[in-house]
């Protein structure tokens, strides 16, 4: 599996930079929202379920980019993907 938790751990950081950043009483919702999915990240059931997609994934070829965690924190964030 060429996924592996620190791209997870990559995406938890950016998030968490993120979170920092959200300061105004409008942002909290958001900044709630984000916590939730970074606590989801951190499950134990999560890295399984990312380990089994990875490797089906990578076996059949269908997926270029192994690190879902950080694309989605990327997308999240708006930040462009290298």
């Amino acid at each position: 599996c060429t996924c592996s938790f620190l791209d997870t751990d990559r995406a938890l950081v950016l998030l968490e930079e993120y979170c920092k950043k959200l300061r105004k009483p409008e942002e909290q919702q958001l900044k709630k929202a984000i916590r939730k999915v970074m606590g989801i990240f951190k499950s134990s059931l999560f890295q399984a379920l990312l380990g089994s997609f990875t490797k089906k994934a990578t076996r059949h070829g269908t997926i270029s980019h192994p690190s879902l965690p950080a694309a989605v924190a990327y997308d999240v964030l708006g930040c462009p993907k290298d």
